[in-house]
């Protein structure tokens, strides 16, 4: 039993996969029918009959024909052809046969969609005819008061286009041909030949337009205008020439004549139709006489300059060499009595040099002012850069004044400063006999002897010939830091005497009663008796902080008061 139903349920699931493909089948075959009436009501017949606006001959004729042929074939064989596919497709679904079905449906759809194509390439094909004889059409009328325009210009200005006037005639005559060639290809149906021919006519019109736009200013350029500022520039050459400019160097006579016979080739070529060519020799002309009247421009300039310049430069180096000179006897004279360094002299030797070597320029400058063969240019140039060493060597020269000026200051200062350490020892000397101190340590004494010799070698070194002041100056620094030192080292002596004066004092409140501090300060009185008033002060202060910490702070605090 359960063998049976199994069997009966296979049997039912197949017949619903056939009924389920077979619906599938017939969807396809209901589309693709629906797709065939939708080519079939298309109006495309209506669509080529907008091709009998044109005139139905040669190639629009053969276009028309080919296009209504093969639409008939659509609708007579291939439409047809389609139905009876479909029906077949439909049989063999119907006895189950479905990949049979299906090829059928495939060659059906591959059919409809070459119909599609066929049909979107004759309406665009129509499209395409249609639209270049209405474009064509327009830009003829656009065209042809163009072409009637120039040639009117060309009847009136006949007088600016000379020789090339026949050539202009002949390239309008064949833009007329080519109209009255448009209108035959129109007339015969050729309409996309007519639609060429109407872009190459616009191309030459325009070439044409624009060549005889820039015709007469280019055939001026080089017939008249050129060649007359050329004519100018030789007859302005021979005039500086005359009046003494000197620039036979620049060789621009001979590059004129050169211009003047590419001007007359010119012009032959621009009559020709050669513009191209043409305008690139009119720029270089042009750029070319700017750049001569800079360049004689440049000479005038310079001529003027230098005749202005050169009496200033003559008394500007004129003066400083008179001041050199007086700086030079200053200097032989300095030399007795001071040293110089060897960078110094070099500084000095260096002036003298180059002062002689302008000197001698400034001869070389006369020279080549009085010869005609050497440029103003040239000579300006020169002149410049004697002019900038003057004003350096003018600077460099003050600063030496100021240098050997600076000699005798430094020595004057030099010696107001021995004094002044002369007079610090004194006072330093004087101070100690003022003290009332049993005695002044020998260090004291041996440092203030160290202070005096320092001394006298800076008044050697001020005495000796010539004058070394960096000797001087030296000696100057090493004795200044011994009489400072001298000086603190015996503020501090005294000091230190008065404070143990002032703790042995305040600590013989406490003699009597203290045995001990008693023979501490005898001690320290002993020292101070010898002079050791560092071990004195020492000795009395441990003394005095046994019996009375603090002590020594506040006697030194009064003592700062007092002071």
């Amino acid at each position: 039993m359960a063998y049976i139903i199994g069997i009966v349920l296979v049997i039912i699931a197949l017949i619903i996969v056939g009924l389920i493909l077979r619906k599938r089948i017939y969807d396809v075959v209901d589309r693709q029918e629906s797709w065939k009436m939708d080519i079939m009501n298309r109006n495309i017949a209506a669509q080529l009959a907008r091709i009998k606006s044109l005139n139905l001959s040669g190639e629009t004729q053969k276009k028309f024909e080919s296009w209504k042929e093969h639409w008939e074939y659509i609708v007579t064989k291939q439409l047809p052809d389609i139905e009876e596919y479909l029906f077949d497709a439909e049989e063999a679904a119907d006895r189950y046969r479905f990949p049979t079905a299906k090829k059928t449906l495939r060659k059906v759809e591959q059919t409809l969609q070459s119909i599609e194509k066929d049909i979107e390439k004759m309406l665009i094909e129509l499209d395409e005819l249609i639209k270049s004889e209405e474009t064509s059409r327009k830009e003829i009328e656009g065209l042809e008061p163009e072409i009637k325009a120039l040639r009117k210009k060309l009847s009136q200005t006949r007088y600016q286009y000379g020789k090339a006037e026949a050539r202009f005639d002949v390239e309008l005559d064949e833009i007329e041909a080519g109209l009255r060639k448009y209108h035959e290809l129109t007339g015969s149906g050729d309409y996309l030949e007519a639609q060429q021919l109407v872009e190459n006519l616009k191309v030459q019109l325009e070439k044409l337009q624009i060549e005889m736009e820039e015709f007469p200013d280019l055939y001026k350029a080089c017939k008249e205008e050129l060649p007359d500022q050329l004519d100018t520039l030789i007859s302005g050459i021979k005039d500086m020439k005359d009046d003494g400019y000197r620039i036979e160097h620049l060789g621009l006579e001979k590059e004129i004549r050169n211009y003047q016979g590419r001007l007359l080739d010119c012009v032959g070529s621009v009559e020709k139709g050669d513009v191209i060519v043409v305008k690139e020799a009119v720029t270089e002309i042009d750029e070319r006489i700017k750049d001569m009247y800079q360049l004689l421009e440049n000479e005038a300039i310079a001529k003027s300059y230098i005749e202005t310049k050169i009496p200033t430069y003559r008394k500007y180096l004129g003066d400083l060499d008179m001041m050199f000179q007086d700086t030079k006897m200053e200097v032989e004279l300095l030399r007795q009595t001071y040293y110089f360094e060897d960078s110094d002299m070099e500084k000095y030797l260096t002036l003298e040099k180059t002062i002689t070597q302008l000197n001698k320029q400034l001869e070389e400058l006369e020279e080549n002012i009085d010869d005609h063969e050497v440029s103003h240019l040239k000579i300006r140039d020169k002149l410049d850069g004697n002019m900038q060493q003057v004003e350096s060597l003018t600077q460099q020269h003050e600063d030496f004044i100021k240098f050997i000026h600076n000699l005798r200051k430094d020595e004057l200062e030099a010696k107001e400063k021995l004094n002044d350490m002369k007079n610090q020892v004194y006072n330093t000397i004087r101070k100690l006999k003022k003290s009332n101190l049993p005695g002044v340590p020998n260090f004291i004494w041996s440092m203030l002897e160290n202070t005096n010799q320092m001394n006298d070698r800076v008044l050697k070194a001020l005495e000796t010939k010539p004058l070394d002041m960096t000797a001087v100056q030296h000696a100057l620094s090493e004795a200044n830091k011994s009489v400072e030192h001298v000086t603190e080292q015996t503020d501090f002596v005294l000091d230190q005497a008065y404070l143990t004066e002032q703790v042995i004092q305040y600590a013989n409140r406490y003699r009597s009663r203290y045995p001990l501090l008693a023979a501490k300060l005898s001690e320290s009185e002993r020292l101070f008796r010898s002079y050791e008033y560092e071990l004195a002060l020492e000795h009395a202060a441990k003394a005095i902080e046994e019996i009375e910490p603090g002590a020594l702070k506040r006697i030194e605090d009064y003592q700062k008061v007092s002071s």
